[in-house]
């Protein structure tokens, strides 16, 4: 009895429904003291916006230590860093003109995600079965044979592609008064996903 191997490849694209940030707040001091003192009345403007509904607050990291300029250690520099994860996408652009207004040092984002990529994936292998049989029930026509049972199924690669996923502002601190985001078009994107398959079928005559 003779088999066929044949592959099969899926993609869909679902719109995304959560969003990642990164925030950065710095002090610098003359020591380490007066450093924390000057982070701690940055932080204080920032986290009663954190605190609303659909905001999470995945991380907070706090690094302390000497700055050195030529090689002479000119005082400290505090720090504090932040991951969000924003669930309700309606509130990011308001979310983003406030953490801008409060002048960080650093913000990045936002980086567009699926909260569950369970159907996307369940939907792309669907059409790699699919693929994979239209192909075998080619060559088994091409030989004049018919196609019988699937003996064997592999799993390739699936999650994410790379053409989806990054809408991405970077703001380093400059100006004194908060800028308008509105304008950027950070609506959702299409998250891409994939998967791939490798199917074993007999042939019969």
């Amino acid at each position: 009895m003779a088999d066929v191997v044949t592959t099969g490849t899926g993609e869909v694209e679902y719109a995304a429904d959560r969003a990642t940030l990164w925030l950065t707040y710095r002090a610098k001091e003359k020591n380490r003291a007066r450093a924390v003192s000057a982070l701690t009345a940055q932080v204080a403007q920032v986290e009663p916006l954190l605190a609303r509904d659909g905001v999470e607050v995945r991380s907070r990291r706090l690094s302390v230590h000497a700055n050195w300029e030529n090689k002479r250690n000119t005082g400290c520099i505090a720090e504090q860093n932040y991951s969000l994860r924003v669930t309700d996408t309606a509130v990011l652009e308001d979310l983003l003109n406030a953490l801008l207004a409060t002048e960080p040092a650093n913000l990045n984002g936002p980086n567009w995600e699926l909260a569950d990529q369970t159907a996307a994936t369940r939907e792309a292998q669907h059409l790699a079965v699919a693929k994979a049989r239209l192909h075998a029930e080619g060559y088994a026509s091409a030989l004049g044979l018919g196609l019988g049972e699937l003996v064997r199924i592999t799993d390739g690669s699936q999650g994410p592609g790379m053409g989806g996923g990054f809408g991405r502002v970077h703001y380093a601190a400059a100006a004194a008064s908060g800028p308008d985001v509105r304008e950027l078009n950070l609506e959702p994107e299409l998250i891409t996903v994939s998967a791939s398959c490798t199917a074993t079928w007999t042939l019969v005559g």
